[in-house]
């Protein structure tokens, strides 16, 4: 129980930032014209320093397993989510509906939830670990799963994925197997820790302030019982069992395995909300996933991440 609430006290200052976000909107203090001007700013600045700090002489990055294990379980995550979606997707509505369910529910929130924890609960090192972890869900999303969501129709815009924070990834990790990081002069290494620690409050800020502007369309797709209950029971139940069942039996460094645990209790991702509307998906259905899960991920976070590390001692 101890565990439970010390998890809770990391995970709610988390859900109190973007509440914050959502006041501030509110107040008009960020307007929606401010949001493409600071998403640049977050996404091709911040989160890059945030990268390189954590990356360069991180040593959990001279084990292989983690360099190449990391990413091929975000992929394998990813895959798996969109195939329990599309089959439980069945029972949610038409084939638009199915489609964005699959992907809705297959996309967990693997960046700005986990992240600002792992800083909390862990090291560096872990840091390091999930933004690897993360390319092969980059990846997964801007191929397998467009082509679940668009069925197939825009295959092309597998580009995309070559953003900003994953050319960081790449880079920061192809400098640390170059033993650049003692060669950095700490000028840089300060500028990138101060710039880099301001990624995620000005994220959290963010997905509250765009979560204020969905609220309306929230309220139009109230309903969906089954949506909402299929959503929650594969999110948040079926997935963290799978999840933390990797966690334990599947090969791979206590950092991995430490990943694993965190991105088991994430609900569902925000972004693909937006992509859903983007690329012709049903909004209603991708958003009872998304506020389904994220509302009763306030209680099953902090659940399944003080289950997993209590089940998983060694990887306090």
């Amino acid at each position: 129980m101890n565990e439970f609430f010390t998890v809770l006290n990391t995970v709610l200052p988390i859900f109190a930032t973007i509440g914050l976000g959502a006041l501030i909107r509110r107040l008009g203090w960020l307007t929606r014209e401010a949001d493409a001007s600071l998403s640049r700013i977050t996404i091709n600045l911040l989160f890059p320093c945030l990268i390189f700090e954590s990356l360069l002489g991180n040593r959990a990055l001279d084990d292989w397993s983690n360099l190449l294990l990391a990413p091929a379980l975000g992929l394998a995550t990813l895959v798996l989510g969109f195939g329990a979606g599309w089959i439980v997707g069945r029972w949610v509505g038409g084939p638009i509906q199915r489609r964005t369910f699959a992907f809705n529910s297959g996309i967990y929130n693997y960046s700005y939830l986990p992240l600002p924890i792992t800083l909390a609960l862990f090291d560096r090192a872990t840091v390091g670990v999930l933004f690897v972890f993360n390319l092969g869900i980059e990846v997964a999303i801007w191929t397998i799963g467009l082509a679940v969501l668009t069925g197939g129709r825009s295959a092309k815009d597998w580009r995309k994925f070559f953003n900003a924070p994953l050319v960081a990834v790449l880079l920061g990790v192809a400098l640390h197997l170059l033993g650049v990081a003692p060669r950095v002069p700490s000028t840089v290494t300060t500028c990138l820790r101060m710039l880099g620690d301001c990624a995620i409050p000005v994220a959290l800020l963010l997905i509250g302030a765009v979560a204020l502007d969905f609220a309306g369309d929230a309220r139009a797709a109230a309903g969906g019982a089954r949506t909402v209950v299929a959503a929650c029971v594969l999110r948040l139940a079926v997935f963290p069992f799978v999840f933390l069942a990797f966690a334990r039996w599947l090969p791979g460094s206590v950092e991995l395995k430490r990943v694993l645990v965190l991105q088991a209790a994430m609900p569902a991702a925000v972004f693909p909300i937006v992509m859903a509307r983007h690329y012709g998906g049903d909004v209603a259905t991708a958003l009872r996933v998304v506020v389904a899960t994220s509302l009763a991920g306030l209680a099953t976070i902090p659940f399944w991440i003080s289950a997993g590390l209590g089940g998983m001692p060694w990887l306090r």
